[in-house]
Order: structure tokens, then C-alpha cells, then sequence
């Protein structure tokens, strides 16, 4: 999205403690020293096997937009105490840094970078707050959407949660990401305008409760809208008057024109017995090709459960648990530094933690996904030093990086980069992709997954591995912090 007014103050959206940082650095004089940060994920939603990364289209729109206005300055310099100096920084602040990330769409996993920015650590840090809102709010709704559509095995899914929102923002960057997770549409105007977005209509209770008779809602939707008449049959009895009250008004209104329905729609009851009873009754009436449309708080476990209990759905439409992903509603992507460079030496940090699950990689990295050959299946992901290479000639051994001797040694292999430059030296070199294109490549990599990684209950945990060096860095500043 471009021209909104939240890019105007994106800057802006930050939080304190961020600029008193930045504060500090500028007034200690490391104000240019250059800092390296990654950003990650450290659990998957739901227990799953994998997550979907979305949002870095608005992340770039966002950086392109970084800068602060007069009003957030005014208010630094009165109600706060940063100093002249560093408010005049920020008022002539220029973006310079260098950004990676891997494509969106692509399946991530946790502890990976999936951005990584170089850059002056002022610069750096600010970013910090866009960059988790975007992609932290984007990938959890593309990942629930996938689990969505890997449940309905095949039967579209449509998103139709615009007013189940939480915020303006989450509706219309959730219809987003829920369509590079699979969705075949959105029901919400502005989106289907702004991402070219399938749109999708529906009837709602309102309208059939406005007339004197569900037969009459019927006819007077029919008349007005005869190439895309869908009606919502369950407003007061699925079998007894709504589906015989569709086909009666499908005879009378539709067929005279020479025009077909386009479906029904159930949204209460047993939806799996009501779908079966409904495809009997409108193929015995002459209507084989209206499609029947789920709604009713759905999940990917009901979806799962229909489907393998031969529901005669063509649709299921979701609303709230997608878009504000109730069964698992946090990402858990943070930022963390992981080096800084002097006189072009790369210094490696690290974050410890009474956690171990909370240990940061250190360095300077590049994020390899390893495919097998034959299968073209993924093998395993593979952080390595930025400047190492993974020969493709030689057999390569894995090995967990806290379990070490769990080691596997791999060939015939193919190794692809998976971060790469969306800005250097401050300039954009993202060149940004149809929404369409980011979700056929979304669907691609998915598939590249073993059936294993995908499935809903205990996932197989794929590999997230280091290279040698870079494990022995790690070790190594493990050891030096904590006295070992």
C-alpha cells in the first residue's frame, strides 16, 4: 500500500525506550558504528511444523517512508530529554543501511534469519518496531491460512474476516497474507481493490429477515443480482424452508432469465449432514452446479474433520479464526543484534539467557535451504558465515547444533540462498511481485516440504543447522560469557 496516511508517520510507531537507545548511541559518539541485526521467529503458531513469511512488500514501503515529521520531534524535544543535537539527527535522518530477506511466501523456521539488516546501529535499531509489526501480523495470518487450506485438502478456502478484525490494519493486511497462504479470495472491497484480490459476495441473515418471507428475500436478491446469487438458507430452517425456498426462487426468477446460481450458503447446524442433504436435494432439482459454501466459525480441525466425513462442500468460508488466529494469536518474531564491525572486522555478539531456547546466533550469516536432488524435496536449512559457500560436489554433514553427535551426512544435493538484497546503501533493490506470483511461489515451496513437516499433530522438526565455524563461534562465545 502506498499514499496512506500511517506512512506519513511510520517513523513514528516506534517506542521510547528505541529512541533513548538511539539517543545514547549518538550522544557516546557510536552514532555511524556499524551494527548487524537479524530478525527471527522462536516458535511456530499452533504446534505446527512450519511458518509462512509475509509482510516485506509493506516493510519496504515502510523504510522508503522512514522519516520524522515536525509533530513527533516537537513532542521529543518538549516532553522528553534527548538532546538538540540528536533531534536534529532524526529531523535530517537519511536511511543507509543494508537489508536481506528471504522471498515471501517462502516456509521458515524457527531460529533463522529472515531479514538481516547492516548498517549505522542508530539506523538499525529504529527499524525494529515496523519490521516485527509486519511481518509478526502478516506471517502468523499466512500460516494460519495454509494450515487452512492444507486441511480442506483442495476445497476452496475464502477469507471473510474484515470485520472480525481487530484493527483496520489487521483487516487489511490480513486479507493479504491470507491470500498468499492459499485463500482463493477476500469478501472486503478495498482489499480486492488494492492487492487485486479475488472478491467474493455473500447473502447475510439481515437481508432475509428484512422481508415478510425467506421465499420473498429470495426472488428480490435473485432479480437484483442474477449473475452471482448466492443465498444464505439457514436464517430459519436449512432442510424445511431454506433450501426448498432457494430452489423454488432459482425456478422461478433465475431460470426464466437463463441465468444459473452461483451457490448456497449454510452457517449454523451440522454442517457436514446439512451439505449432504442440501447437494441431494438442489441435484435432484435440477441445479448440480450450485456449489454449497461453509461458514460457522471454522477452523482447520472442523475443516479436517468435514471433509474426511464427506461433506459436500465446494467452500468453506472463514471469518474470525483466521484473521485474528484465536487458537494461537502471537508470532514470536524478535530482533537481536548479532555483531558489529571496526575497522572492517566483523565482531560477533551474542544474547544469552537463563533461557537456552533464548540464545541468539552470533555473526554475520547467510541462510542456506538444501534440496535433494532426485526428489526436489527440502533437506534441511543451514546457517552459515556470509562469506562461506556450501560445495554442491561434496557430501555435507548436518548435525544438530545443540546435540551434536545427531549428525547426517547429505549428497546430490542442491544448496539455494535464501536471503537476498531488497535494499544496499540505502537504495531499494526490491523489485516488487504480483500478490498473485508470491502465492503460486508460496504453494511451490510448500510442496517442497515431506508430508512429515506438514502435518497438524507432532510435525516432524526439520533441520535448522550451523555450518562448523559458525557453531564453533557460538560455542565459543558461550564459553567466554559464561566462564566455562
Amino acid at each position: 500500500m502506498k499514499n496512506t496516511s500511517i506512512l506519513n508517520d511510520i517513523a513514528s510507531i516506534t517506542e521510547i525506550y528505541e529512541l533513548t537507545e538511539a539517543n545514547g548511541y549518538f550522544m557516546s559518539g557510536k552514532a555511524e558504528e556499524t551494527a548487524y541485526f537479524d530478525l527471527y521467529f522462536r516458535k511456530v503458531p499452533d504446534k505446527g511444523g512450519f511458518a509462512v513469511f509475509a509482510g516485506l512488500a509493506q516493510i519496504v514501503d515502510a523504510i522508503k517512508n522512514f522519516k520524522f515529521n515536525d509533530e513527533i520531534l516537537d513532542y521529543l524535544k518538549n516532553e522528553k530529554q534527548f538532546s538538540d543535537d540528536f533531534i536534529d539527527y532524526l529531523r535530517n535522518f537519511k536511511f543507509t543501511c543494508d537489508i536481506w530477506a528471504v522471498p515471501e511466501g517462502t516456509p521458515i523456521f524457527p531460529n533463522e534469519p529472515v531479514i538481516k539488516v547492516r548498517g549505522p546501529i542508530i539506523q538499525a535499531q529504529l527499524l525494529e518496531p515496523i519490521l516485527l509489526i509486519y511481518m509478526n501480523s502478516q506471517s502468523l495470518i499466512a500460516t494460519k491460512a495454509n494450515r487452512l487450506v492444507r486441511a480442506a485438502k483442495g476445497t476452496a478456502v475464502a477469507e471473510f474476516g474484515t470485520r472480525r478484525a481487530r484493527s483496520f490494519d489487521e483487516a487489511v493486511f490480513g486479507s493479504r497474507a491470507a491470500y498468499i497462504g492459499g485463500c482463493i479470495g477476500t469478501s472486503a472491497a478495498f482489499q480486492s481493490k488494492e492487492f487485486g484480490i479475488p472478491g467474493f459476495n455473500a447473502m447475510i441473515h439481515s437481508w432475509v429477515e428484512s422481508f415478510d418471507s425467506e421465499y420473498e428475500a429470495f426472488c428480490e436478491y435473485a432479480r437484483l443480482y442474477p449473475d452471482d446469487c448466492t443465498f444464505v438458507v439457514d436464517t430459519y430452517d436449512t432442510i424445511k424452508s431454506g433450501i426448498p425456498n432457494a430452489i423454488k426462487a432459482f425456478d422461478d426468477v433465475l431460470k426464466p432469465m437463463g441465468k444459473r446460481p452461483v451457490s448456497i450458503r449454510i452457517d449454523s447446524g451440522d454442517i457436514t449432514y446439512l451439505s449432504k442433504k442440501a447437494r441431494k436435494m438442489l441435484n435432484e432439482a435440477g441445479y448440480p452446479d450450485c456449489g454449497i459454501a461453509a461458514s460457522n466459525s471454522l477452523d482447520e480441525y472442523i475443516i479436517s474433520d468435514m471433509v474426511s466425513q464427506g461433506a459436500k462442500i465446494d467452500c468453506f468460508i472463514v471469518g474470525e479464526r483466521l484473521i485474528n488466529c484465536a487458537s494461537s494469536p502471537l508470532f514470536s518474531g524478535v530482533y537481536k543484534m548479532c555483531a558489529i564491525e571496526k575497522d572492517e572486522k566483523i565482531i560477533p555478539k551474542i544474547n544469552l539467557s537463563e533461557n537456552v531456547s533464548k540464545i541468539s546466533t552470533p555473526h554475520s550469516k547467510m541462510l542456506y535451504r538444501l534440496f535433494d536432488r532426485d526428489s526436489g524435496k527440502a533437506i534441511a536449512d543451514v546457517l552459515t558465515l556470509e562469506d562461506e559457500t556450501i560445495d554442491e560436489t561434496k557430501t555435507f554433514t548436518l548435525f544438530d547444533p545443540d546435540f551434536t553427535w545427531k549428525r547426517k551426512e547429505v549428497e546430490n544435493f542442491v544448496a539455494r540462498k535464501l536471503l537476498l538484497p531488497v535494499f544496499l546503501k540505502g537504495e531499494c533493490v526490491y523489485k516488487e511481485k504480483e500478490l498473485s506470483d508470491i502465492r503460486e511461489y508460496c504453494s511451490e515451496q510448500i510442496d517442497t516440504l515431506w508430508e512429515e513437516v506438514k502435518r497438524f499433530e507432532n510435525p516432524h522438526s526439520y533441520y535448522v543447522d550451523l555450518s562448523d565455524k559458525l557453531w564453533q563461534i557460538r560455542r565459543d562465545l558461550i564459553e567466554k560469557h559464561k566462564g566455562a
